[in-house]
């Protein structure tokens, strides 16, 4: 008899293929996320789960899932949705798909940069307005990028993609970590420094760091304000980071000069939001790992590390591999 296993959204096909060839799947068709009770009910009495960031997958959750629960796996590298600590006292292993989209997302960031830079966003909306009118020698001016300096807050796998990008543009390179990486600062041409120095000196600052306690609004009106006034703030990592009123103060005072974010707080962001009415700031819908190539590659190893843990093996991505030893006892 086949487990059975429930999907929270719509995958590329080519994880939906793999997770067949082993279980019954049922897939939450709707373009919305299904709601929290929703989400248990669907859940209870499967063997497996395949979910994804906009899941609350929190102690109360899983408490309600069923004993014969064998695995969570989440389509994402982050697992800040998931009570990792709740699972493993259930003896149920966590997966997550971590590697797979570096380059990808250090594109997207390195694109958010260019295009808040040179302004592309402002002069798109300009030119679809009909207000384009003729050349102007000062209009939409920014900064250069060449030679500028970039200040990367996070230097882990992403961090260091977009300093390898940055490298090409000839610019100078620091970096904050909770640890200084020699070897990567002998790749890069990159320089650790302290978080105030780091605001203080760089034009550009992107955002790369986890979400934890620590970083929570780690960007917020004291950190917003120590960036240099013509500063431009990248956000990749996860919203949180930034406090969002702070942003919006910093931005309406020019205290610094744009803002292009992918990421949130909340996410989505209320069509209200007063960050929403300001020109100097570009807003994605999380969309930096959006490439056909990266969300299938994704999408098959949460389809693996699922497959592995309803067959009682370790899964290749494992966030809480502790589980293994208390599952031996």
């Amino acid at each position: 008899m086949k487990s059975r296993v429930f999907v929270t959204r719509v995958i590329p096909e080519k994880g939906l293929e793999m997770l067949r060839q082993h279980a019954d799947i049922e897939v939450w068709q709707e373009p919305l996320p299904p709601p929290y009770q929703i989400l248990i009910e669907k859940t209870r009495g499967r063997d497996g789960l395949l979910c994804l960031l906009t899941d609350r997958i929190d102690a109360g959750f899983i408490a309600a899932l069923g004993p014969q629960v064998k695995v969570i796996s989440q389509m994402a590298v982050g697992v800040d949705n998931i009570d990792v600590a709740a699972a493993t006292a259930r003896g149920i292993p966590v997966g997550n798909t971590p590697g797979v989209l570096t380059d990808t997302t250090a594109d997207f960031a390195w694109a958010l940069l260019m295009a808040a830079a040179r302004r592309v966003v402002e002069g798109d909306r300009f030119t679809r307005s009909g207000r384009w009118k003729t050349w102007g020698p000062i209009d939409f001016l920014g900064p250069d990028i060449s030679g500028a300096t970039l200040g990367i807050i996070g230097f882990g796998r992403i961090g260091q993609g977009m300093a390898k990008r940055a490298r090409g543009f000839d610019m100078r390179i620091l970096y904050f970590d909770r640890t200084r990486k020699p070897e990567a600062e002998r790749e890069y041409g990159a320089t650790f420094t302290g978080l105030d120095d780091l605001l203080r000196e760089s034009d550009f600052v992107s955002l790369h760091t986890d979400l934890s306690p620590k970083t929570y609004h780690l960007m917020n009106d004291v950190r917003l304000g120590k960036m240099k006034q013509g500063g431009i703030l990248i956000n990749t990592a996860r919203g949180p980071v930034v406090d969002p009123a702070a942003l919006y103060r910093a931005l309406s005072s020019r205290s610094i000069a744009c803002a292009a974010l992918d990421v949130t707080e909340p996410e989505p962001i209320d069509r209200n939001d007063p960050l929403l009415s300001l020109d100097n700031i570009i807003i994605t819908p999380h969309i930096a790992s959006a490439s056909h190539q990266t969300r299938t590659r994704m999408a098959t190893m949460a389809a693996a590390n699922l497959i592995a843990g309803l067959k009682g093996e370790p899964l290749p991505n494992c966030v809480n591999p502790q589980v293994y030893s208390m599952i031996a006892k």
